[in-house]
Formats: C-alpha cells, structure tokens, sequence
C-alpha cells in the first residue's frame, strides 16, 4: 500500500486529451497496485451526446483509456471542483493530471488549479501545458 499511488486524470470533450492519458499510463507503471482513472465533469443540463464531435471525443477517450488499462468515468454536477475533490478522496487519488485549456487566458484553468491545490493539499497536481 505504501507505493501504491492512484492516479486521477481529468479530460474535457477533446481528443488531444489523449496525451495526459498516456502520460498517467507512464506514471502508474513505476508503482505497484496504483490504478489510473480518467474523469470527465459535464455540467447539468449539457447534452454532449447531442454533438457529434463530443460524443465522438468523449467514445475516443474511452477507448483510450482502456488501452491504458485505465477506468474512465463521467460524472454530472454544476460543482466541478467539490466533483473532482470528492473522486479523488474516494479512490485514494494522490497524483492528479490535468491540461491547459487550448487558447485560453488560463484564468478558468488557474482558478480550478488553484482550487484542487487548496482543498487537496497532500496531492501531487501536474498540470501540462499545450504542446
């Protein structure tokens, strides 16, 4: 239990969310019984299936994710930080990834990171930039 380090990946409706997968598959290989879950927040009332390209996104991620032998969840809630926060301390989480938004000023990204670091302090967050 000691080396065991699960890892949470959060992803948006993109398949460029792709790389943070693949980069959480690396990180869990060096730790024995760790277990990798990426997790998508949708507000209420969205209708992601609605729009292909989402849907279609969102079906790609999975299929991602289990050949990253990871579990990929879709949760709904208005809160997405107290949504995360909650996952991550129900499945031990102490490794969270999570990417820069395409274009942005950062300032959504910012607030939901400095958010995550405030309420899970003990918790590595690393956060990837666009490439």
């Amino acid at each position: 239990m000691a080396n065991e380090r699960n890892v949470m990946i959060c992803v948006t409706r993109q398949k460029a969310c792709e790389r943070l997968i693949k980069l959480g598959k690396q990180i869990v290989k060096g730790y024995t019984g760790a277990k990798l879950y990426v997790v998508h927040v949708e507000k209420n009332g969205v209708n992601f299936l609605g729009n292909p390209d989402e849907g279609e996104a969102l079906d790609y991620l999975f299929q991602v994710s289990k050949e990253a032998g990871a579990e990929m969840t879709v949760l709904r809630s208005d809160r997405v930080v107290d949504t995360l926060v909650d996952f991550a301390r129900k499945n031990n989480v102490s490794i969270v990834i999570m990417g820069e938004s395409p274009g942005s000023r950062g300032d959504g990204d910012r607030n939901i990171i400095q958010e995550m670091e405030k309420r899970l302090p003990d918790l590595e967050l690393r956060v990837v930039p666009q490439s």
